[in-house]
């Protein structure tokens, strides 16, 4: 029997009802007067499809609540802990069978969006702080965990990172994600946020093979004073706090040609391997 590829198409709608039921089974919402759930579901998924804000996408739709109705209902969420949890299970829900116990390319991401003015007292304890970013200092950040396979991205778990997460925290609790899902760590990709030495000591411990991108640090010793010539080669380095605090690992200084994009045409990348 042939099957055609218009059968095998995922149409808009298809994927709106399946996201609508995730949501249903995993989230529930009181609703009062004309803003039942499965309407409040359907504009907060066209709001963020479409990258738009709530008040904008409630005026562009038809017949639906207006964005202080709708902000009223979602003002009713204040336990972040179970919101969280109720996330990673609907997460968890939809994951293709394929994934499950096997030994995968693991990548963790930190996503930052920033802050500005005062935070109230629930929102406190989540914000984070990290180098400048568009003249602020504060963000709310999550952390996700997703699965690499066959060049495609599943997100597995997210993270709300707290004020007082360090990063081998977050690490940790989203490695714990996997247990109940039979998931091995073949290889762990993180991004620069990462790059400290509590975590290098405490992945080699574990002997998780990982790899992130080095922070180019000092500035005429530490990883700078590896970007020379035009090969790409490996080497070693050792990150020195005080007497008692170090860590050695493996370094990669990758040579990339980047065709003058923004008027570069080469340039040496450090990245830090552990296989």
């Amino acid at each position: 029997m042939t099957v055609s590829s218009e059968e095998l198409v995922l149409t808009d709608s298809e994927t709106l009802e399946e996201v609508i039921e995730c949501l249903v089974e995993n989230f529930s919402i009181e609703t009062q007067g004309g803003c039942d759930q499965q309407t409040l579901f359907e504009i907060l998924i066209k709001a963020a499809s479409s990258g738009d804000s709530i008040e904008n996408t409630a005026k562009l739709l038809k017949n639906v609540p207006t964005a202080n109705d709708i902000r009223y209902h979602l003002n009713k969420i204040n336990n972040f802990e179970e919101l969280e949890t109720r996330i990673n299970q609907a997460l968890k829900s939809r994951i293709p069978l394929g994934l499950k116990k096997g030994c995968l390319k693991i990548a963790i991401d930190l996503n930052l969006i920033c802050y500005y003015g005062k935070p109230t007292f629930l929102e406190l304890p989540y914000i984070y702080k990290s180098e400048a970013k568009s003249g602020t200092h504060s963000f709310l950040t999550a952390a996700t965990l997703y699965v690499i396979n066959k060049n495609k991205r599943v997100t597995l778990a997210v993270r709300g990172v707290r004020r007082l997460d360090t990063s081998v925290a977050i690490i940790t609790y989203l490695l714990a994600e996997l247990e109940s899902l039979k998931i091995n760590v073949k290889k762990l990709y993180l991004d620069r946020g990462f790059f400290n030495t509590p975590v290098i000591r405490w992945l080699q411990a574990l002997d998780i093979p990982f790899m992130m991108p080095a922070i180019k640090t000092g500035k005429k010793g530490g990883i700078k004073q590896f970007l020379k010539g035009r090969k790409s080669y490996k080497t070693t380095h050792t990150i020195t706090r005080d007497k008692d605090d170090s860590v050695t690992f493996d370094l990669w200084i990758v040579c990339k040609y980047r065709k003058g994009k923004r008027k570069k045409y080469g340039g040496a990348i450090p990245c830090l391997c552990y296989l």
